[in-house]
């Protein structure tokens, strides 16, 4: 009998490989370091080392979670009479990773080894972490955040994985989630909304004024975030197919939509275009057309962008404005508004306009949407979109007050820790040029408040004033 070729077994498409690995390092340069620069610029100067860390870490810690026991909890084989979950367990010796990936519970496979398919599904997880992180910016308590990472990847996000992606209940009920508008979007807007009520909000000072501290740095991430989408939603088809170059090509179109909409509403309503706000619109164009990428025609991707760059902005700069719970719950960079709110938009526009034509190039059996007299779609894509809210608002919840409550771990950070920021938390300055920046002075609250000339007062035998000065204005 001749040997087996592990060089190029019979079922390996060299090019399927390829692209899938290539989509897979476009969606991991979307976190790192698109979100992580992102976040540095976005926030205000004591929080960019902060911010970009908490996405850092979490990238980092949900890889060894999800070879360790995570990926097969989500694409595994069922775990008991319920189909919610996969069986956990480790993808750790050569032969689990030489072998032909596939999904136990669906029956899917795809021309390439598991180990690409392991790592193309973790830079989803870890965005998902990436993302939600976004609510509780300039405030959480880091020690909090990493123990929360891997709770929140094993408790919720392996659910809806399993559930919508591998082979759960709502795929087999013919849910559409082409690449995560409700496994990644939903569910981190929805989690970061929650975790934000655990939380706490920030102090009133950086609620009411918590302005960039570098728009263009916010920018570049904001780039590679929207280029990196090419890998996101096109490495969904697990081929390199037709198909995916169809979801490749609605994705940017949505997403130019959906900003330029953004834009105008800026314009018309606040008089002026804000960058900013254009950022918002890219993020909630590119998350609307995610359930809906491969299976919606162009025109199809142009409607899924003017309702993302409306819908959204209407949540964002009208009711989270005037109504509770959005003006009582601090959620920091408005994820509830860019990716919950924007991927249930694009779940029911999924159910709305996806083609019998996308559905077959998908490898789907669903014949189409409303469009095409299938107005069961609305209903299953509701039902979806309802099952990820449910999973979240409880389990995300339950973490929270386990880390609190049972762990004995303050998920906020003090008082004192809020006034003075990233050299509190992490000893660290995001812009330390020179010696502007004196040790000494590194738990002064007032510290990035004080001119040069009193931080250099701080050397030596002024040191002493410098601090009598800090503590009389009551900071």
């Amino acid at each position: 009998m001749a040997a087996y070729n592990y060089t190029t077994p019979d079922w390996l498409d060299t090019g399927d490989n390829a692209w899938q690995l290539t989509a897979a390092t476009l969606v991991g340069l979307q976190s790192i370091p698109g979100l992580v620069v992102m976040y540095a610029g976005i926030v205000k100067r004591k929080w960019a080392v902060n911010s970009a860390f908490m996405a850092f870490y979490a990238f980092a810690c949900v890889l060894i979670c999800w070879v360790l026991w995570a990926y097969k909890m989500g694409f595994g084989e069922q775990w008991g009479a319920a189909p919610f979950v996969g069986i956990p367990g480790p993808i750790q010796t050569i032969d689990s990773e030489l072998v032909q990936a596939y999904f136990p519970a669906s029956g899917i496979t795809a021309n390439y080894p598991m180990s690409t398919m392991v790592y193309f599904q973790f830079v989803f997880a870890a965005i998902t972490l990436v993302i939600l992180a976004g609510a509780v910016l300039g405030r959480m308590n880091f020690k909090a955040w990493m123990l929360f990472v891997p709770l929140w990847l094993t408790f919720s996000y392996v659910v809806g994985a399993f559930s919508l992606w591998g082979g759960g209940f709502l795929a087999s009920r013919g849910v559409i989630d082409y690449s995560g508008g409700y496994v990644i979007h939903v569910s981190s807007g929805t989690a970061g909304f929650v975790a934000a009520f655990w939380v706490g909000p920030r102090l009133p000072q950086d609620r009411e004024d918590f302005r960039p501290n570098n728009v263009l740095l916010a920018l570049v991430g904001a780039g590679i975030l929207w280029t990196g989408w090419n890998g996101f939603n096109g490495g969904d088809p697990y081929a390199a197919s037709a198909d995916a170059g169809a979801a490749v090509l609605n994705t940017n179109i949505a997403t130019a939509m959906s900003l330029l909409v953004w834009t105008i509403l800026d314009l018309i309503f606040f008089k002026k275009p804000a960058v900013i706000g254009a950022v918002q619109g890219m993020i909630t164009g590119l998350v609307a057309i995610t359930p809906a990428a491969g299976v919606v025609a162009g025109w199809g991707a142009i409607v899924i962008g003017a309702l993302s760059g409306s819908i959204p902005w209407f949540s964002m700069n009208y009711l989270g404005k005037k109504f509770a719970p959005w003006t009582y719950v601090d959620d920091t960079l408005g994820v509830y508004h860019t990716h919950l709110a924007a991927g249930v938009v694009g779940g029911m526009a999924t159910g709305l306009f996806a083609t019998a034509e996308g559905c077959a190039a998908f490898a789907l059996t669903n014949p189409g949407g409303a469009i095409e007299g299938n107005w069961k779609q609305v209903w299953l894509q509701l039902v979806g979109a309802l099952f990820i809210i449910g999973l979240n608002l409880v389990m995300t919840s339950i973490i929270c007050c386990f880390i609190k409550y049972v762990c004995r771990i303050p998920l906020r950070m003090s008082d004192a820790e809020l006034l003075i920021g990233d050299d509190a938390a992490h000893g660290e300055d995001a812009y330390a040029f020179g010696d502007a920046v004196q040790p000494s002075l590194r738990m002064s609250p007032r510290r990035e408040m004080m001119p040069l000339h009193e931080l250099e007062e701080g050397n030596g035998k002024n040191h002493a004033s410098t601090t009598a000065r800090t503590e009389e204005v009551g900071y």
